[in-house]
Order: structure tokens, then sequence, then C-alpha cells
């Protein structure tokens, strides 16, 4: 009730498309005041929650305007006739948008307790890249043509490097390097080069139901632009282009959130779902050659980063490498090119953002309260931190698909949509991935909760946490097992959008 107030209020005061503006523009405003607040951190960081509140109940204003059927679409400036920067609200951007904004009020929580517990330096400029990094995400969710979502596509690449250097020592820098060197080589090879491309043939960037591609375009030419568009996507990061993911977990914890649930990646699996249904559309896809092509690299992608999980000991970049796998469903589900297979993709988006953010939550808790990295050394951990690896064991029970968590539906239409398009191989790549999620995830928790021989000397016991950390783990995992009991809303929204893109 007091959010659907909140909303309403925010509908009188601003016009719609003040409001459209305000996502870009607040998170924005809140980079500079948290630059003036620096000398005082409880300033600063009230700022940050304050600002991502109001960026929760300005995105989902939007959203009830678009249920009472209010499209809307706005331009800042035209570069050329028909190349504009411009904004526009539809189901999937909407779906993206609320999820991003939710979870940087979520983790700016967490932050306040990572952030004091460890002592982090430069906390002032952390506070002030991941504001900028979000304004980016909400220019990617609402652009309304390529050319747009191109610009913060980039932006946000550029704005998260200092984020993921933010130790600044070799390792930082390292890691950095490579994620740059990925994620812009990518961009400037195969991606700009496609945008390029489908000017020159389509005439147009617009996303536009059904797809912008008619019969004057050769199919083998479509077939290798679409190669071209998911090679270029780096941030999903698809093999051979899945380094700089491993390398960036040199970064703080709360900036590993960042790039595994609420921004990075999650703007790649966007991008590639926004692209298959409004700049391909689903039938178009279906004929092209190079769809099964990268179907099976996707596949690949899916089952190489599930093996590389189960080796790694160190949490971080096993978790980092079960991103690696679970991003490749999502690109597996655009390509499946049917209804059930984009449901899932967009579903599963949402889904795996909640349940990798509590993981990556957990991790950070454990460092933060016993300076522990690896998990053979979490023996008997959940005797000490009971909430914690309980959190950690109903996520990675969403990451599986298992009930009573929401990882349950994204999966099921996953599974739905490859049996429809007949996938026998792909179908039995995606299996024998939960299967072996199974292992190197609820390995930790049952270790920890059930250590056996392999126990340490007694640990303390009941010592969490500090609670901006617990709130922020509470509030995820939670949503990941309500999902499960509510999917409707998130059902309707990735429906939604699937309807709008066969309207043309």
């Amino acid at each position: 009730g007091d959010t659907l107030m909140a909303g309403s209020e925010f509908t009188v005061i601003f016009s719609e498309e003040w409001r459209l503006q305000l996502t870009i523009i607040l998170p924005l405003v809140a980079t500079l005041a948290i630059r003036f607040a620096r000398s005082r951190p409880n300033v600063r960081e009230a700022i940050s929650l304050i600002t991502s509140a109001a960026l929760v109940l300005l995105t989902y204003s939007l959203y009830q305007d678009f249920n009472r059927g209010s499209a809307l679409s706005i331009t800042w400036f035209e570069v050329m006739p028909g190349l504009s920067l411009s904004f526009a609200t539809e189901p999937l951007g909407l779906l993206f948008a609320l999820m991003a904004s939710f979870l940087w009020l979520v983790t700016s929580c967490y932050s306040i307790g990572y952030m004091r517990g460890l002592r982090q330096p430069k906390q002032t400029r952390f506070y002030q890249f991941f504001a900028l990094a979000i304004a980016t995400v909400m220019g990617i969710a609402f652009a309304a043509n390529l050319f747009t979502l191109f610009i913060f596509y980039e932006l946000l690449t550029l704005s998260t490097y200092p984020l993921v250097t933010h130790a600044g020592d070799d390792k930082a820098k390292k890691g950095g390097r490579t994620y740059l060197a990925v994620l812009l080589s990518t961009s400037i090879v195969f991606f700009m080069l496609a945008i390029m491309a489908t000017w020159l043939l389509a005439g147009t960037l617009d996303f536009t139901p059904g797809g912008i591609f008619d019969h004057q375009v050769a199919t083998s030419t479509s077939a290798i632009l679409l190669i071209f568009f998911i090679f270029g996507i780096g941030k999903a990061a698809i093999v051979p282009f899945h380094r700089w993911l491993p390398a960036a977990m040199v970064a703080p914890t709360p900036v590993s959130a960042l790039l595994h649930a609420v921004a990075v990646v999650k703007g790649g699996v966007f991008t590639i779902l926004k692209i298959c249904s409004y700049i391909f559309g689903l039938d178009l896809m279906a004929e092209l050659a190079s769809t099964q092509a990268l179907l099976y690299l996707a596949g690949v992608s899916v089952f190489l980063a599930s093996l590389v999980a189960m080796r790694q000991d160190n949490l971080k970049k096993r978790l980092a490498y079960s991103t690696v796998s679970q991003l490749g469903y999502v690109t597996i589900a655009a390509l499946l090119a049917n209804h059930a297979g984009l449901i899932a993709g967009s579903m599963h988006m949402v889904i795996h953002a909640f349940a990798k953010i509590t993981l990556f939550f957990c991790a950070g808790a454990i460092l933060v309260r016993t300076e522990i990295k690896h998990i053979s050394q979490m023996a008997g951990l959940g005797h000490q931190m009971p909430f914690t690896m309980a959190a950690f064991f109903i996520a990675s029970l969403s990451i599986i698909g298992l009930p009573p968590t929401a990882g349950l539906w994204s999966k099921w239409f996953l599974f739905q949509g490859a049996l429809q398009a007949e996938q026998w191989l792909l179908l039995l790549t995606l299996c024998l991935s939960s299967l072996m999620s199974i292992y190197y995830l609820l390995a930790i928790p049952i270790r920890a909760f059930f250590p056996g021989e392999d126990a340490s000397p007694l640990r303390p016991v009941r010592q969490e946490a500090p609670l901006p950390i617990l709130v922020a783990i509470a509030v995820s995992v939670s949503v990941c097992v309500l999902l499960f009991f509510f999917p409707d809303a998130l059902f309707n929204l990735a429906a939604a959008a699937i309807t709008t893109g066969e309207a043309g």
C-alpha cells in the first residue's frame, strides 16, 4: 500500500516524460551530491540510500503507467535524420529497470556494512561510480534504439572500470586491464560494426515489434549479423569472450554483486534479448542458419563454465564461473526463438539476479567476519554464521532450479522452449549443467553445516556480519522464495514483451 501511494505521488508531481528522464538524471545528481558529502560518511551513505529508494519509486510509477496502457517515448536530441538519442518504455526494459533499481537499493544497504566493516579506502569514489553505473543501466533499459543503447552500453563499461580496480594494487590493475580489453574490443570489432551494418541495410536502428529486417535483406546477411551481435555483446560472457568476468573478481564484493546481478552481465543478456526480439524478430531468428551454431556455442559455454566452477576453491571465482554458465542459459533462451524461450530468458534475467546477488552478499559477509576466501576453509562455518549459510543454501537452490525457489520457473520455461524447438542435445546439456551446479553450490553449505572430519577447531558461536549486510541478505533471499509463490507480475511482464514483440 505504501509503495502504491508513493508511486501515485510521483505520478502527480512529475509528468511521465520527466519521470522517464529522471531515472537517468537522478543517479547522476547523486554522483555529484556524494562527492560534496565526502567528508561526512553518514550523509554520503544516506544520499545513496535515498536516491536508490527514489529510483525504485520512479521505475515503479512508470510500470504502473504502462499497465494502464500508457507507453512513452521521448527524444533528447537528433544526431542526423532517423538517428537520435531516444528513450521509451516497453515491458522488457521495465523489467530490467525495476530489477536494477531495487537491487541498487539493496546493494547500497549492503555496501555500508561491507565498506565500513573492512575499513575500505576511497569509499566516496566507490559510491560515486556506483551511482554513475546505475545511471547508465537506466539508459540501457529505456533505450529506444540501438544507437542509444550502444552509447550507454559503453558508458557502463567505462563507469565500472574504477570499481573493478578499486583496490589499486597490481592484481586489481591487471584484472581491470582484462576487463576493459575484452569488453571494448568486442564492442569495437563486432558490436559497432553490426550496428553500422544494420543502419545501412534496414535504414533504421529503432527497436521495432517484430524486427526491422524485411525480405530485401538476404537471410545469409542477417545470419552473419546475428553472429556479430552475439560476439559483440561481450557483457553476456559467451565463450571465448568470458575471461573478463573471472578477472574482475579482484573487485570488492559489492562490485562483484553489481557486475553479476545489477548491471554489467545483466546489461549484456538484456541487450541480447532486446536485439533478438526487436531487431531480428522470432520468425527471422528461426530461419537463420547461424542461430543453430550460436545455440551450440552457448551450450558449450554453459557446460565448460560449469566444469571450471567445480574445480575452483576460491569462493568468488566459483561464483564467477557459475555466472558464465547461467548467462549461457539466457542466451540459449533468446536463440530458441519461441515464446517459452523468450519468457524463460526474461524471467531468468531477474531470478538469477536475486539468487546470485545473495550468494555474493554471503561471500562478502564471510570475508568481513572471518576473512575466509576459500571453500576448503569453510568446514563448520555454519555454526558460526547460521543465517548467512542458510541464505546461501536457499539462493543455491534457486540457481539450481529447485522448489521452493523462483529458479524453478525460469528453468521450467527454458526446458519447455528447448523441447518445443526439439533441441535434444541442448536439453541434455542444460540437465547436466543443473546437476553440476548441485555439486559446486550445495557442497558449500553442506560442508559448512556438516563438516565431518574436515572440521577446523571449534568456531565462535553466532558471530554474524554487521546488520546492514544481514538486512540486504534477508531481502534478496526473501525475493528468491517470494517469486516462487508469486511469479505472476514477473511472468506477465515477460509475456507482455513477447506480445509486444509480435505486434509488428
